[in-house]
């Protein structure tokens, strides 16, 4: 089974277990960079139904905002619901990055990055994501596994891996799952086993629209001023530009 197929058969899993445990859609979780690109075509390609989400940094690069609307745009038009979190708090103020940095006295760096916990990785409470999480991008990611539950304790957190891995098995221990009350958040990785050569050729041949910044050079499109960028991966001082301007 090539990666194409292997993917799609994890999303389709996925889908069947959020819509049994939790009653809802698969959400495809999209930043606007190459692997959620992919991962999105994937999720057309599976035929399950599905939500997009994504959650608004404050600190993207403007080409790659443009990118997001214009490609939540055409899922509207398509049928498929999205949306975009933008952090609105219980006091009617939004959570950006520039008001959480004074709170925290420090910019964001490599070995304290409440910048994704903050803004990235709170949404998908007592539901079913997919992430584009890949083994590739880290060491510290060679760890994670295809299906992953995020449970608020450690003890929970290996009792449910336990559960959600039996997926994969087709004797009677399938019933574990089956009657388990998931409630808090399973994280399915389709593409987890991608190697970077495997992203690109997928995305430039497979994917019919890129983010613009992909096409003057860049190789990440993450957060301006990143500290996990490399000196080659920032996005700074690019022109204002839009897909197909």
């Amino acid at each position: 089974m090539d990666l194409e197929q292997k993917s799609i058969e994890r999303i389709k899993m996925a889908s069947e277990m959020s819509l049994h445990h939790y009653g809802k859609p698969l959400i495809c979780t999209y930043s606007g960079g190459k692997d959620s690109d992919v991962m999105l075509e994937l999720f057309k390609r599976s035929g399950v139904p599905f939500e997009v989400h994504n959650s608004h940094t404050t600190v993207d690069a403007p080409p790659t905002v443009y990118h997001i609307r214009d490609t939540f745009r055409d899922l509207e038009l398509a049928g498929i619901a999205c949306d975009i979190d933008y952090h609105r708090q219980p006091d009617g103020h939004f959570l950006t990055m520039w008001n959480i940095i004074p709170q925290k006295l420090m910019p964001p760096t490599r070995t304290v990055r409440y910048c994704c916990k903050s803004l990235k990785e709170g949404y998908g409470a007592n539901r079913m994501i997919a992430t584009g999480v890949r083994w590739a991008e880290s060491a510290q990611r060679r760890g994670r596994e295809a299906f992953e539950y995020l449970a608020s304790t450690k003890a929970g957190r290996i009792a449910a891996s336990t559960e959600v891995m039996l997926a994969n098995d087709n004797d009677t221990s399938r019933r574990l799952i089956e009657k388990c009350e998931m409630k808090a958040k399973t994280v399915c990785n389709p593409i987890i086993d991608w190697k970077d050569s495997d992203i690109w050729d997928f995305y430039w041949h497979e994917c019919k629209h890129h983010n613009p910044l992909y096409q003057i050079g860049y190789t990440r499109v993450g957060c301006i001023g990143c500290p996990l960028a490399g000196k080659k991966e920032r996005v700074c001082g690019f022109p204002d530009i839009r897909a197909g301007i």
